[in-house]
């Protein structure tokens, strides 16, 4: 068997995994996404891309002008007082990078590209890994068992694979003391504000998503599947803070999408084990810090392009070691005390530093250095040629934002 025909099972279709899915379908890769979710999940906050590297891979990948033309462009929050009376301004290029756009924008381009070469299992996850003398045994939770040649698990902070092949979250994820929620609610103010109050705040319009909040609190434990859970905690953590919250969290209670997680760190050992190899999140989350997208998109690249020209034990020592310098890096970045400080000084202090355009610009290009924004592409050779024209088979298409429209292969 060569590198050109390896079999490949990605967990995960957000962007992570997709974008390794592109890359790996043009070096003759056969590749199966499995997702969880019944359908591509849109929404979600913006991310961005910060740096010329990040910018030659988008163009690499012929999706740069697609990404243009979707930009939701840098915005300006005010920021306000309890009577909504302006204190400073947060500027739009400072949270936007060089290049902004919605996560599940992002997400629809990458499975547009990448749905007629590689196989899509929604609404199904991975029960159990079994590593062989030719393979990875896969099990899955609705689907027949399968063997591929690697399995990768791309499947965010709360990866599944990593939790069956590594071992239990608990080892390798760290909460840093604050939660944040992205909300689709209905609108509340015309102008993108924030507004904090010690260990809280509350985003309305900004680029993050309609509604965001990030607030201070000890671990929770909760379902982070119920909706009626996850509104529970935003009316808790938030009940009695001033401003117009009041009427927000009335808005709430209406709202169909809400997510809310901890602001957590990622550290591990190794990227890989036998077969299995980590990605994006599962392997090096940095929740809010900023980085994660952009890096996740250059670690996609370095993963399929080392696959395409060693056998997996060697592609995975290169993968780790070109990326792991970024990681390291963005090890001490917490969003958390940025976004919701827990004194009224710490607040003070970070308005003032909305205020010093030097102190920003030298915030934001530390950012997109940890983001890979300056790193030297390497030139897999492999990765150059289109990938083939012919569809795997059978494609498990989901239409955009119906779950009832999505089937679930039993068989792959």
């Amino acid at each position: 068997m060569t590198n050109k025909h390896i079999s490949v099972l990605i967990s995960g279709a957000s962007i992570a995994g997709p974008a390794l899915a592109y890359w790996l379908a043009r070096s003759g890769a056969t590749v199966t996404v499995v997702e969880k979710a019944p359908v591509l999940r849109t929404g979600g906050q913006a991310i961005d891309f910060k740096g010329e590297t990040h910018m030659e891979l988008l163009r690499r990948m012929g999706i740069l002008e697609e990404i243009e033309r979707r930009q939701t462009g840098g915005t300006d929050q005010t920021v306000i007082d309890s009577y909504g009376k302006r204190i400073t301004v947060m500027p739009g290029w400072f949270t936007g990078g060089d290049l902004e756009i919605l996560r599940g924008d992002l997400a629809e381009i990458l499975y547009e590209r990448t749905r007629d070469t590689c196989r899509y299992i929604f609404g199904d996850s991975i029960t159990s890994l079994t590593e062989t003398a030719s393979g990875v045994h896969v099990t899955f939770e609705k689907g027949a068992p399968r063997t591929f040649d690697v399995v990768v698990g791309a499947d965010g902070i709360h990866s599944n694979v990593r939790r069956l092949a590594f071992g239990p979250e608990s080892d390798y994820v760290k909460n840093m003391g604050h939660y944040y929620a992205l909300v689709d609610m209905e609108r509340v103010v015309d102008e993108p504000v924030m507004y904090n109050e010690p260990g809280r705040l509350v985003s309305i319009g900004g680029p993050k998503a309609p509604a965001f909040f990030c607030f201070a609190s000890p671990e929770l434990t909760y379902d982070r599947y119920s909706v009626a859970e996850q509104k529970q905690i935003l009316i808790d953590a938030y009940r009695g803070m001033g401003w117009r919250t009041p009427e927000i969290l009335a808005k709430l209670a209406r709202a169909k999408d809400v997510y809310v997680d901890s602001i957590a760190q990622v550290a591990i050992e190794r990227f890989s084990k036998g077969r299995i190899v980590l990605l994006g999140d599962a392997a090096a989350a940095n929740t809010l810090g900023g980085v994660g997208t952009g890096l996740a998109l250059v670690a996609a690249y370095v993963l399929a392009g080392e696959l395409s020209q060693a056998d997996y034990g060697t592609a995975f020592e290169r993968y780790e070691e070109t990326i792991r310098p970024f990681i390291k890096a963005a090890d001490s970045n917490n969003a958390g005390p940025f976004l919701a400080p827990r004194t009224r000084k710490g607040m003070w202090l970070r308005n003032q530093l909305f205020k010093r355009r030097f102190l920003l610009s030298s915030m934001a290009k530390m950012g997109e250095k940890m983001a890979g924004g300056h790193f030297e592409l390497p030139d897999y050779t492999s990765l150059r040629r289109p990938a083939s024209t012919t569809k795997s088979a059978p494609v498990v298409a989901p239409e955009r934002g119906d779950a009832s429209s999505a089937t679930t292969s039993a068989t792959f």
